[in-house]
This record gives structure tokens, sequence and C-alpha cells, in this order.
């Protein structure tokens, strides 16, 4: 197996409650990872994890709506700071763009919401998708909504084809005036659905 060189976090975003943020900085800490915080005179913090051979990550969490939201980027060479970040992006729920740099390829593992949603395989210029969450579920539910749809248009081709018998057959004005109102709003109906 290819030793990792590297692991860089990109667009890495995680938001977190104040109870939240106290298990985060406790999940390093459990690891024997040093910490200090820096509190900003906005309520904002900055954070600096240092684990014992001098490696850092330096994170920045800004205050807003009662979150504490940290949106970044760092390069680690560390397997125990990667492994940890890789586990408070899936624990809190984060999204991140993650780069695995190993000696002539990398892996990119895209995460939103906590989980793996793509793994792509970058040798230089070739691309390859080695992993793509499918929506299973939500795929189901669109194939249902389209025979709803598909249900509701042949009713309506129904009731056109009702009203255009009783119009033939009918020899009034004023019924054909409804009747022919009542096509329209029909027409434009079948109209919105099919588009």
């Amino acid at each position: 197996m290819a030793q990792r060189l590297a692991t860089e976090y990109v667009k890495t975003c995680l938001q977190l409650t104040e109870a939240e943020m106290f298990k985060f900085f406790q999940m390093f800490v459990e690891h024997q990872v040093t910490l200090q915080v820096k509190v900003l005179e906005n309520g904002n913090q900055e954070v600096v994890f240092q684990d014992g051979a001098g490696q850092e990550i330096v994170l920045s969490f800004e205050q807003k709506s009662g979150l504490y939201e940290c949106t970044g980027s760092c390069r680690l060479s560390n397997t125990l700071l990667a492994n940890l970040m890789r586990k408070a992006v899936s624990e809190f729920k984060g999204s991140a763009i993650v780069n695995r740099i190993y000696p002539g390829y990398t892996m990119v593992y895209y995460y939103e919401l906590g989980t793996v949603v793509k793994i792509e395989e970058v040798k230089g210029q070739l691309l390859t998708i080695i992993y793509e969450y499918k929506d299973t579920i939500g795929q189901l539910e669109q194939m249902f909504q389209k025979k709803e749809v598909e249900r509701e248009i042949d009713a309506i081709y129904g009731q056109i084809n009702q009203l255009l018998d009783l119009r033939n057959a009918m020899q009034e004005q004023d019924m054909h005036q409804q009747i022919d109102t009542r096509l329209r709003e029909l027409t434009h109906r079948l109209f919105t659905l099919e588009a």
C-alpha cells in the first residue's frame, strides 16, 4: 500500500454550537494534541492544535447566529491530526474537499453533511471516479412524482374528449361558450403539466 505524503483539507466548513465546540476540542485533547485558544474581542476564536512532533492546525471560528463557523483549509502530514480532522468533519456533519496525496496520484474525497458523497483518483490529467453517492430514494420519489403527473395528464385528456363530445352534441350557444371556457382551462393545465 502506498504511503500517504499529506492530507489537504480544502474548503472545509464546520458549524458548531458551543457544546459541540467543547466536544470538538475534547476530541483532540483525548489524543494528546495540545491546543491554544485565542478568543478575539468580537467573540470569534482562533484555535491552534499541535501534536508532539510540531505539526499544527490553525482554525478560525467565526461566531454567527449562535453558532461557531469554521471555514478554511489546512495541509497535514501527520496521520493522527488528519484522522482527527476526518472524524470531526464526519461527526459534526461538516462539508469538505479532502485531498489525500500519495506518490504519483491524489485521492479526492468530497464530504457533505459529514458523509463521503464522491471519491476521485487524480493521476496527472487523468481523473477517475471511484465512488459516487446515488440518491436512490430521491430518484424513486421523482419517478413516482412523474407517474402522478402522467395520471393527471391522462385524466385531463379524458375530460377534454368528453367535453368535445358534449359540445358536438349540443346546439345551444350558451353551452358552447361554457364548454369552450372549460376547455381553455384544461388545455392550459395540460400545457403546464407537459412542460
